[in-house]
């Protein structure tokens, strides 16, 4: 299968690229800047480098590897991308005296196949410290700004193309355009990387791993365990042991949903495990949010590992997803920790099982079309995403039976009202937060001084980034009314509307 290769040298912008570049139906892996050796280069059809966080007149600076150029494909290099490659050939990369955020504007002085379809003069997006002071020998400059005469270059010789603002985001004016241009015109690409294509790949991969091997799935009930079921099923029959554990943590209803869906699926070995005493045991008198996580992590895995010893199971899957990687560790380059996920920051380091996260370089736009190609039903597909430790991060402070039951009555009303208004679905996610606040209140002829809740609801596609979505006032308004009406012990409900980033769509 045609794919292109992306290089990560650690933006937090490397898995726009790859969404991006599969929107255009086209397969991608993305590989680290640290790795100096490449695989599997059957098919390659191109490269992308990455931006990055670095300056490439830093010691010890990443540099591009050496199997990037050997390749004899065409290059695409993005900011820290173009700036490695010019002083990889020997040119020259100088260090700003103010870094350059933001939007400028383009000027493509002649015609390049890079740029086929861009209006001159579009704007386009920059963040850079460092610019291309000196071109290598048998580069050429083929687009310019206000304040830079090397913003796109090019290489004949080496199909190498530059460009030092970042054509992935959305605020260049003709990015897809400028990714297209590269996959098809220059790369040769075609469309043929689709939900149908993932699934019956990942079957096979599944099936030559696996082989005969029992696996447990961790079935959350959310979309991404679900796929993950579907997927190992439809590889390995009931070999798949989707195991549903009541962490004592979860909505409203949702045990008798998720038991009610999942006990239908014939080529699913389904089991239900009520295992709330152990977690809300664990979590007593925890605040820290970052412990809540890895206690909640160990505890999943504690319940995992008693199944897999009565079983002889040695492996675990998991619907983890590549915004989950990417904000819990450096997956694939140097970049930034934000927190841990239960499923990729909770983990032993001694655990018995064998991971197996099939989803795991998967937005989860991209999980909803292949469980909608596996068949899965519609009210899984689309609903809201739903953390690990569930309303354990949605509580902060402590976690009591008595917290929980509040935040969770407020959390049930809040999506009662957007289903019924018809809201949800134009929200990515919204839920409910319980704040250790308590505040003064007037209920009847008496003072009260009770618990104030947060309600978030954000827009967006993949989680790594997001806006506060715009509720009508009349919705929040039912929504408050209902829930200091109907909650006892809440008296002030409050509406989140910061963005990601700065802030991140949980509040834990």
């Amino acid at each position: 299968m045609e794919w292109i290769l992306i290089v990560d040298f650690g933006s937090q912008y490397t898995q726009l690229i790859a969404r991006k570049i599969r929107e255009q139906k086209v397969y991608c892996r993305i590989q680290s800047c640290l790795e100096r050796e490449i695989d599997n280069t059957a098919d390659l059809k191109g490269i992308v480098l990455s931006g990055g966080p670095a300056s490439v007149t830093d010691e010890n600076a990443p540099t591009v590897p050496d199997y990037v150029f050997d390749m004899k494909v065409p290059v695409l290099g993005i900011c820290y991308g173009l700036q490695a490659s010019i002083v990889h050939f020997k040119g020259k990369v100088t260090k700003s005296l103010r870094r350059e955020y933001g939007a400028t504007q383009l000027k493509i002085p002649s015609s390049n196949p890079l740029f086929d379809g861009v209006s001159d003069n579009s704007r386009v997006w920059m963040s850079h410290g460092d610019y291309v002071s000196r071109l290598p020998a048998g580069f050429q400059s083929i687009g310019s700004s206000r304040s830079l005469k090397n913003a796109a270059v090019y290489s004949p010789k080496y199909q190498f193309y530059g460009i030092q603002f970042h054509p992935e985001v959305h605020h260049t004016e003709y990015g897809n355009t400028i990714i297209s241009n590269f996959l098809n015109a220059i790369c040769g690409c075609k469309p043929s990387w689709t939900p149908g294509r993932f699934v019956n790949q990942m079957v096979d991969e599944l099936r030559e791993r696996l082989g005969d091997s029992k696996v447990i799935c961790a079935l959350s009930g959310g979309v991404d365990s679900a796929v993950c079921s579907l997927l190992l099923s439809k590889a390995i029959g009931r070999n798949t042991i989707a195991v549903f554990v009541d962490n004592g943590l979860l909505r409203k209803n949702e045990v008798d949903e998720v038991k009610s869906a999942f006990q239908k699926y014939p080529e699913l070995d389904f089991r239900h495990i009520d295992a709330s005493s152990l977690f809300l045991r664990r979590l007593k008198g925890v605040k820290d949010p970052e412990r809540k996580r890895k206690i909640i992590g160990r505890a999943f895995i504690q319940v995992f590992t008693e199944v897999a010893e009565s079983e002889k199971v040695d492996f675990l899957a998991q619907g983890t997803l590549y915004p989950d990687l990417i904000e819990s560790i450096s997956f694939k380059g140097p970049s930034a920790l934000i927190k841990s996920h239960h499923n990729v920051g909770g983990l032993p380091k001694r655990m018995k099982l064998k991971v197996v996260e099939p989803l795991k370089e998967l937005f989860k736009d991209e999980v909803r079309k292949v469980g909608k190609k596996l068949g899965l039903p519609k009210q899984f597909l689309d609903r809201h995403p739903f953390p690990g430790p569930g309303l354990a991060v949605r509580i902060i402070g402590t976690v009591t039976q008595s917290r929980l039951e509040l935040v969770r009555e407020a959390d049930h009303i809040f999506m009662s009202e957007l289903k019924k208004t018809r809201e949800y679905n134009n929200i990515w996610q919204a839920f409910c937060v319980l704040l250790p606040i308590q505040s003064v209140g007037v209920m009847g002829d008496e003072r009260t001084y009770e618990n104030t809740v947060a309600l978030r609801a954000v827009t967006g596609v993949d989680g790594m980034t997001a806006d506060w979505a715009r509720i009508p006032y009349d919705v929040i308004e039912t929504v408050s009314s209902r829930i200091t009406r109907e909650v006892k012990g809440i008296n002030r409900v409050v509406y989140d509307i910061s963005s990601k980033p700065p802030a991140t769509i949980e509040w834990e």
